[in-house]
């Protein structure tokens, strides 16, 4: 029972949440005259040493007494005597894990924020040096149009940009204080929530005691957005494995995050970006678990609602390291650009921009063009050839209204710079995009 029951093995993470909640609620059981005023500051000098010992390491963790909320508890009360005993009027260990878990939550969404930023920083400084380098955008991992390397990696700016707004947004949700409502139904004390909730940075206190005590919608949403940001970990990660292989060839990595084979000494294994990739089933992972652990609980508190820490706490940790890991690739990767360029030229990636010419220029529809630019990647095929190869003569066999203005088209640089429109490739596009992205993002 022991076993199964402590949590203190986990949930002693929680002791800086835990003290600093016990402290607003001492110095509002003091304001509304339930604890006397000595009381109260032995209370807080106790908390404070309890503190210090806990971040020198000298702290006594006792598995006996459960989790962290009892451990701090013991220990003040052979640290103060009685007033000890006086903390804990008016509240529950219900409420007291309910405020602590909120407040670890919103404390880790404060710091996976910042790494966000730092991963998001280290792609807008690639895609500044890169708003020029040519390499071929693909649909279905095939050569679909030329795009620039600095709008790739500003396509990933965005979605990190994403990723921040959904923690934004489910931090705001959380930061409603549960601390008041006692083990479900309130107290009968004349307690101050509005107090204890300032005192600790939340918005307000929660509006009803059941939902106070038992939610963890708010664990949730940090683990969906969580496990929303390792998905584009995660392909970036196999963007970086397959740009690394000797296939690409489009981007290399130091020695700072490869490592070598224990028999090939040729080898430059892109394991840092292997394991973001790998990693990303753990958040997932830890979404899942909570969602099944909470999908058939009444009201209020279940025991069952222990098993919501881990999971959340492994995931955040799991998302840390792969954050750090992904800015510090992202940094590292030197891109190829003579190798990106010459994979932009093949597969035939400025078809589009002919057939756009063939619109503009002799005023088919666009189907048509599409028809006769497909008839030309046949004849380019079969000859072996570019469509920038094709005499004039060649492609007039197929459209005689074709005339040698249409070779101003067929480059990929002419084809990126092309791409004007809003969001586009355009080299002039992304410049203007890096620049908004920094004010937007960094700030």
């Amino acid at each position: 029972m022991e076993k199964i029951n402590a949590s203190i093995s986990f949930d002693r993470r929680f002791y800086a949440q835990d003290i600093a909640g016990s402290k607003a609620h001492c110095r509002m059981l003091v304001a509304r005259r339930i604890i006397a005023r000595a009381d109260g500051a032995a209370i807080l000098k106790g908390l404070d040493l309890v503190l210090a010992e806990i971040e020198a390491d000298r702290f006594p963790f006792r598995v006996e007494l459960e989790d962290i909320h009892m451990n701090v508890e013991a220990r003040l009360a052979e640290l103060i005597g009685t007033p000890a005993g006086r903390l804990h009027t008016a509240r529950s260990r219900n409420d007291q894990v309910a405020t602590d878990f909120r407040l670890w939550v919103r404390d880790a969404i404060d710091g996976i924020d910042r790494q966000m930023r730092d991963l998001q920083a280290a792609l807008l400084d690639q895609a500044e040096r890169h708003v020029g380098t040519i390499m071929p955008g693909f649909t279905h991992l095939q050569v679909a149009q030329p795009v620039t390397f600095g709008h790739h990696m500003m396509a990933y700016v965005e979605m990190i940009g994403r990723d921040r707004g959904r923690l934004a947004d489910c931090r705001v949700r959380l930061n409603e204080s549960p601390l008041g409502a006692a083990a479900l139904a309130g107290t009968s004390f004349s307690i101050d929530r509005d107090m204890t909730a300032q005192a600790l940075s939340f918005d307000r206190p929660m509006a009803n005691s059941l939902d106070a005590v038992s939610d963890r919608d708010y664990a949730l949403e940090f683990l969906a957005a969580l496990a929303i940001t390792a998905v584009h970990l995660s392909r970036l990660a196999e963007e970086i494995v397959l740009w690394t292989s000797a296939q690409f060839a489009f981007v290399r990595l130091s020695d700072a995050y490869t490592t070598g084979s224990s028999i090939m000494p040729q080898k430059r294994n892109p394991d840092a970006a292997e394991l973001v990739r790998g990693k990303t089933g753990r958040v997932i992972g830890a979404l899942n678990a909570l969602l099944i652990m909470m999908k058939g609980l009444p009201l209020t508190f279940s025991k069952d609602m222990q098993e919501d820490k881990e999971p959340t706490f492994d995931a955040a940790d799991t998302l840390a390291v792969c954050l750090a890991a992904m800015a510090g690739m992202v940094a590292d990767m030197k891109p190829n650009v003579a190798a990106m360029h010459a994979a932009a030229a093949v597969g035939f990636a400025t078809a589009t921009d002919l057939a756009d010419w063939i619109v503009r220029s002799l005023g088919l529809p666009f189907r048509r063009a599409h028809h006769i630019t497909g008839s030309l990647v046949k004849l380019a095929e079969d000859k072996g050839k570019r469509l920038s190869d094709l005499s004039l003569a060649e492609m007039q066999s197929v459209e005689s209204r074709i005339t040698r203005a249409v070779y101003d088209v067929l480059t990929v640089e002419r084809s990126v710079a092309s791409r004007v429109s809003y969001g586009g490739t355009a080299p002039a596009n992304v410049r203007r995009q890096v620049k908004a992205a920094r004010k937007r993002y960094l700030g």
